[in-house]
């Protein structure tokens, strides 16, 4: 892989982007793996080295999120024991197995989303002033964060609409509350994910550090946008980005 300017401000531009969308919705990673492919990683190495910017993305969002006080932090544990567990076994399995016919799985994921969101905003927008339940009292979410946290561990693009779903449609957190624990869930399961492909030599540590420059401005931007919304523009928001993210999969 060269790393030239070109491809430096490649990286920048493409993680800066990813980083907007992943904080608000989901599916960057459809974008940020595509071009590390097409500068010259193998898939398993784009798929590794992708999550150095998850990480570090992870880390500016979710501080920013608490910093505004938009975190639950009582609910932290509770949801990322089932997350933590299925990234971990899907680190696994990505680590052991190609997964380059994965790409029309992903995208049939991500245009199901988009459709779920426009037909059935109510799915992952519960209504305002919903009580919201523990993973405990809702099974269903409790087995879809431990399904969203296997993906997210496989190949992580696209899994922040499974976490929103379970957060917001499952647990009835509002947009905003949910994507904060999304973010936290991203960066429990990516961390543990990381520590997988380090061991199976699978992260290209500068590609990865230059893209984490674009994620983490874009998460920081993001999260300053997503606190000052009203629940519609949110939701709406959120359908653009997905949007955003169909048409950067779809071209890759």
């Amino acid at each position: 892989m060269e790393l030239n300017l070109t491809a430096i401000l490649l990286l920048c531009l493409t993680g800066f982007l990813a980083g907007g969308i992943n904080t608000v919705a989901g599916g960057g990673s459809n974008l940020t793996l595509p071009v590390l492919m097409m500068l010259g990683l193998p898939a398993d190495v784009a798929n590794g080295t992708n999550r150095v910017a998850i990480m570090l993305e992870g880390v500016v969002g979710v501080a920013g999120y608490d910093q505004h006080g938009a975190l639950d932090r009582p609910a932290i544990i509770p949801i990322l024991i089932p997350t933590v567990i299925g990234g971990l076994l899907g680190a696994l399995t990505a680590a052991l197995m190609p997964n380059l016919y994965l790409k029309p799985l992903l995208l049939g994921t991500i245009l199901t989303m988009a459709l779920l969101i426009l037909l059935r905003p109510d799915l992952i927008a519960p209504p305002q002033g919903a009580a919201t339940l523990s993973p405990k009292e809702n099974r269903g979410a409790w087995w879809g964060l431990f399904g969203a946290g296997v993906y997210g561990g496989f190949v992580q693009a696209g899994v922040g609409f499974i976490l929103l779903a379970a957060l917001a449609g499952g647990l009835r957190y509002d947009l905003l509350r949910a994507n904060a624990l999304k973010m936290t869930c991203a960066l429990a399961f990516t961390s543990v994910a990381m520590l997988v492909f380090i061991a199976f030599g699978q992260i290209w540590w500068i590609p990865g550090l230059i893209l984490a420059v674009g994620t983490m401005t874009g998460a920081h931007l993001a999260v300053k946008v997503a606190v000052r919304a009203t629940p519609d523009n949110i939701k709406w928001f959120l359908f653009l980005m997905t949007l955003l993210a169909v048409f950067g999969g779809i071209v890759f």
